[in-house]
């Protein structure tokens, strides 16, 4: 019975750190109240590079494998918090908000007329003008939290201005295979 207790103990302490040190991944987003035009202003007043938006539903097995594995991740709020405003838009969603132009809108509409989402999730860059960068759009969950720090690496540096992200990805392989002792 007692060596039955002490696995149990060291059971639980070997995964205790896994529990310690991730986060909800609800602490990833911003608190938002629908203005995306004011909150372009407060991520402008923030030193921000831009906004980052996640499109999602409720059914979608991806979204919710990213909140799972990679958006609880300290490093990964850490990261895209000190660069961005982050927030989620329900692509089925009838809550009425205002876009970056200063229009009334749905989040169902805006996610299909003006982003045209399709799948879910969809992580879309927002640039402090309100443009949507044209390559700075990831579909689908990333393979975990090191594709998905890459990703936010790639909008932070502007790389995303000069190439798509899938090259960028190969680029930053190709280089870590080049410094990686021969052995």
């Amino acid at each position: 019975m007692q060596m039955r207790l002490i696995k149990t103990f060291l059971f639980l302490l070997a995964i205790s750190p896994a529990v310690v040190f991730a986060a909800d991944y609800k602490d990833f987003f911003d608190e938002g109240f629908g203005d995306f035009q004011e909150e372009l202003e407060n991520a402008v007043d923030e030193g921000k590079k831009g906004i980052l938006l996640m499109f999602e539903m409720d059914e979608c097995p991806f979204c919710h494998r990213m909140k799972r594995t990679v958006l609880n991740q300290p490093e990964a709020q850490d990261f895209f918090h000190e660069h961005f405003k982050i927030f989620t838009v329900d692509v089925e969603g009838d809550l009425e908000i205002v876009d970056f132009n200063g229009e009334d809108t749905t989040q169902k509409e805006m996610s299909l007329k003006q982003f045209r989402v399709r799948a879910t999730p969809v992580f879309q860059f927002v640039d402090l003008e309100g443009k949507p960068a044209k390559r700075g759009r990831y579909t689908g969950a990333t393979s975990g939290i090191d594709e998905f720090m890459l990703f936010g690496k790639f909008l932070v540096e502007g790389v995303y201005e000069e190439m798509r992200f899938s090259k960028y990805k190969k680029a930053v392989a190709a280089e870590k295979k080049a410094e990686a002792p021969k052995g």
